[in-house]
């Protein structure tokens, strides 16, 4: 499987893969840590570990409710001091920590102020005081505990608000809380000499490398560091394998449960999607950042966890191969992607494609026109460009994914067909 998405799908450089089961960890890489270099990767070779680190960052919280320091039910602001008064509610109905990390807060993923030039470093030198700005005049579009919407804003603010009621600052606390705790050498946000040493090169889809310096004040939600060995150590621990380190925790963190998440789950707890397989269930998590793809997941009721990582920020990774393994009804991407060479289309055309478009009652995708340019807009605050291969068919860089529109005599649109994983849906144009 490995082979097949470096070498045939042109996925990075290089994957490692960590089966965890009672009898130990099974490692199985292939590659090297960049197209400059022929050092294989192994459970050691260091990767963003992205938004795993939400996992971090929810089981402090569990952590320090144990410790009598906080409750999943307080309101935010209860924990903020003077930044108290920069946190949105809905008629009264206020944000609380349980909110946060189960991602039903009402927060977006991004926030709109962000500062950042480098579409692959979106959250670099975003800072405290830039988020309490964008809290402070945000609307929530709901209620919190409402809805599911995944958010870096709501773990960022997490992180915000565990750092204050500590203290000290979220790097420091987590270590001394969690990374030490649990034993972990090469497990940081900010790489050590002999983690930097030991670095994979991060890469687009189109095989360019990225720069890999994303930091600020939504540290929380995805700027750790790690290695598949580290990570393999933490599954050990929610696996109840080897000496019982911050079980209470542990358990609290898969305990509170919210409806919703994203594909391939059926709920979300504390940092985890729930995913129900058969009579079981699969606790994954994954991540996607500055040229990397993360996973991470365990079966309690086999005992088997997997770490996957690789050096490629796309659409998959690793974690079709990583819910597999788990014994989850997902199949193994293995296509061969074509190549998709860009034309130039009349600006003027986009306009007949812009719009909204039904696939189901849960999935409306809406496509805008900026300039000379069409994009795809997924989420409130996120969008992804689509660029012309013909006048009526578009692809994606960053996501293996092509869309192509139905027209009427007249060229306007009323159908967009999403093209993705070997097959096609249709949906139809809204008025």
């Amino acid at each position: 499987m490995l082979v097949r998405r470096v070498d045939v799908q042109r996925r990075g450089t290089g994957a490692v893969i960590v089966v965890v089961t009672p009898e130990g960890h099974r490692t199985i890489s292939h590659g090297t840590v960049s197209s400059q270099s022929h050092r294989p990767i192994d459970g050691d070779t260091v990767f963003a570990a992205a938004s795993i680190t939400k996992v971090f960052t929810s089981l402090l919280l569990a952590d320090m409710v144990q410790r009598g320091q906080l409750q999943l039910d307080d309101p935010v602001s209860r924990h903020l001091g003077a930044d108290a008064g920069s946190i949105p509610a809905w008629h009264g109905r206020p944000i609380t920590l349980v909110d946060l990390a189960t991602h039903t807060a009402g927060l977006p993923l991004r926030p709109g102020n962000l500062v950042s030039g480098d579409p692959d470093n979106r959250y670099d030198g975003y800072t405290p005081r830039m988020l309490f700005d964008f809290l402070a005049g945000y609307t929530l579009p709901h209620a919190p505990g409402e809805a599911y919407e995944y958010s870096n804003v709501g773990y960022g603010l997490l992180g915000q608000v565990l750092a204050s009621r500590a203290g000290i600052d979220y790097p420091r606390l987590l270590a001394e809380q969690v990374i030490a705790p649990l034993g972990l050498h090469s497990t940081a946000f900010d790489s050590t000499p002999d983690m930097v040493r030991r670095a994979a090169t991060g890469y687009t889809v189109e095989g360019q490398p990225v720069r890999d310096r994303e930091r600020g004040a939504l540290d929380a939600s995805g700027a750790l560091h790690s290695t598949a060995n580290d990570l393999a150590t933490v599954l050990d621990a929610f696996l109840g394998l080897g000496e019982p380190v911050l079980a209470q925790a542990i358990r609290a963190t898969t305990a509170a449960r919210r409806p919703g998440g994203p594909s391939w789950s059926t709920e979300v707890a504390l940092g985890w999607n729930v995913l129900a397989a058969g009579d079981r269930e699969v606790f994954w998590k994954n991540g996607s950042r500055a040229g990397f793809r993360s996973f991470i997941g365990f079966n309690p009721a086999t005992r088997v966890g997997v770490v996957g990582l690789i050096n490629v920020q796309s659409d998959v990774g690793v974690d079709d191969i990583g819910l597999h393994l788990l014994g989850a009804d997902v199949p193994i991407d293995m296509h061969v992607p074509r190549p998709h060479v860009q034309v130039p289309v009349d600006p003027a055309v986009l306009d007949r494609y812009a719009g909204r478009y039904w696939f189901s009652d849960t999935d409306i995708a809406t496509f805008v026109r900026e300039g000379e340019r069409l994009f795809y807009l997924p989420s409130p605050g996120t969008r992804l460009e689509l660029f012309p291969e013909g006048e009526r068919e578009f692809f994606f860089k960053d996501v293996d994914a092509q869309v192509s529109f139905e027209v009427d005599a007249h060229g306007n649109a009323v159908a967009a067909i999403w093209h993705q994983y070997g097959s096609e849906q249709r949906g139809r144009r809204l008025p």
